[in-house]
């Protein structure tokens, strides 16, 4: 017997990257990548020394047997994924391609912690040096409309996002979608790349105290949007080759950005009345670039739905624990940074179906996880399983429920419920019933009970 629960989940969202693995890779080193990344999700914080372990004790053993996963073994084949760049580009470049042309791209970074003083990738970024600590970056493509990663790269930590932004587009060959990104990333750093590719576009803001906002009286609004949950104005405005500004403010981030920064000087006690009314104009506001001649809503909502990247950072360093580097050289970071990526993935994969699920309105994705790595199964047991089978090992009904709301077992047949109170009794057909106005066979005798 062995767990089950957790990895038939893993593997019900991840048979096509297992495919699209095997078209760069060879089986023996698809299924050892399958398999770390698999068991980085199950049971996050898993050490190289603990990986065998877990992988003895689960149907990930089952789904990509044969492989070894001892420590040494790990940490040689790390440096191999790492030393193999042609074939990673090869695997990021085909879901690049994947990418619809009318897909917005969320492009962003995110520090890793790395103490590691034998590789040229961990340095003091400018956050770091007040921590004390160096750290490595790395960048991401997030597709906001399939809700997952496309590629990722590592940069050294001391690199600034604009001058990793252009290799990040050459080296992952991302010719189509509209790139969403921060002020960290301005067009002006790849425009030699969106010449070269028509596909694609960005939309990216720009600083408060740019000068085309006042040129081109971006604060006079001229409308605001409906439909989006907050009270928010707007206004566009084509400008000098062929692009666009789009200016909006929150009512809502201005309230917040205002109560923060009255917070600030009334700390530090040096509120001054110039400099508050130079502010009160621009809390709420964030104005955008585009190349693209969009809806005012459209844009709005294209940027608003960049949170979702956050969120995958979010998870990057919570529920698969992956914030920290335990690796050494160049490249067995590179080589467990790629394999981080198919776990961030799967991992947004899981999050989706559980909530289209909806078993994550009642619990945690961890609480999920949890019950499921409770399921075990024996391994000579029926392949499609059962609520109702004796494959089973010890597993409760409440984890049966959200096996069968996943679709990974059968649900048991249940009973119909049992009507409550008492059975009518059948009328007796042939008995004919004697007729309202008809009077009784013995009318004396029924005169002299009335008397």
């Amino acid at each position: 017997m062995l767990s089950y629960g957790a990895c038939a989940f893993v593997k019900s969202v991840s048979q096509d990257l297992f495919s699209e693995l095997l078209g760069v890779y060879s089986a023996k080193d698809t299924y050892t990548i399958m398999a770390i990344a698999s068991l980085r999700v199950i049971k996050p914080e898993v050490s190289a020394k603990r990986l065998s372990t877990h992988y003895r004790r689960t149907f990930i053993s089952k789904y990509y047997p044969g492989i070894g996963l001892s420590e040494n073994t790990v940490s040689a084949f790390l440096q191999g994924i790492g030393r193999d760049g042609p074939k990673r580009l090869a695997f990021y470049h085909k879901r690049a391609e994947a990418v619809a042309a009318d897909h917005h791209v969320a492009i962003d970074g995110t520090l890793k912690q790395d103490s590691s003083i034998v590789n040229d990738l961990s340095a003091f970024s400018y956050k770091a040096r007040t921590k004390g600590c160096r750290e490595v970056s790395v960048l991401y493509a997030y597709d906001i409309e399939e809700m997952e990663p496309i590629c990722a790269e590592v940069f050294p930590g001391n690199s600034i996002d604009a001058t990793s932004y252009r290799a990040f587009i050459r080296d992952n060959n991302i010719r189509k979608g509209i790139i969403v990104a921060d002020k960290g990333f301005p067009p002006s750093q790849i425009s030699n790349e969106l010449a070269e590719r028509p596909d694609l576009h960005f939309l990216t803001p720009i600083k408060r105290n740019d000068v085309r906002i006042s040129n081109n009286s971006m604060l006079s609004f001229e409308g605001v949007l409906t439909g989006i949950g907050d009270h928010v104005l707007y206004k566009k405005k084509e400008i000098k080759g062929g692009r666009f500004l789009y200016a909006y403010k929150s009512a809502q981030k201005a309230a917040a950005e205002e109560a923060a920064f009255l917070a600030r000087r009334e700390d530090k006690n040096d509120f001054e009345l110039k400099k508050y009314e130079k502010k009160k104009d621009v809390f709420g506001v964030i104005v955008f670039e585009s190349d693209q001649d969009l809806d005012p809503k459209t844009a709005y909502l294209c940027y608003d739905d960049r949170w979702l990247l956050e969120l995958v950072f979010n998870r990057y360093k919570s529920d698969e624990c992956l914030d920290k580097t335990n690796v050494q050289g160049d490249f067995s970071l590179i080589g467990t940074e790629f394999i981080n990526f198919i776990s961030t993935v799967i991992t947004c994969r899981l999050i989706k179906k559980a909530r289209n699920a909806g078993l994550l309105s009642v619990m945690s994705y961890g609480e999920l996880m949890d019950d499921l790595n409770s399921a075990w199964r024996k391994v000579d047991a029926q392949d499609t399983p059962a609520s109702n089978d004796d494959g089973w090992v010890h597993t409760n009904v409440g984890v049966f429920e959200e096996l069968e709301a996943l679709g990974l077992s059968i649900p048991a047949p249940r009973p119909e419920p049992k009507k409550r109170g008492r059975p009518r009794k059948e009328p007796v057909e042939d008995k004919p019933k004697r007729p309202r106005d008809r009077p009784p066979k013995n009318k004396e005798k029924a005169i002299d009970k009335l008397l």
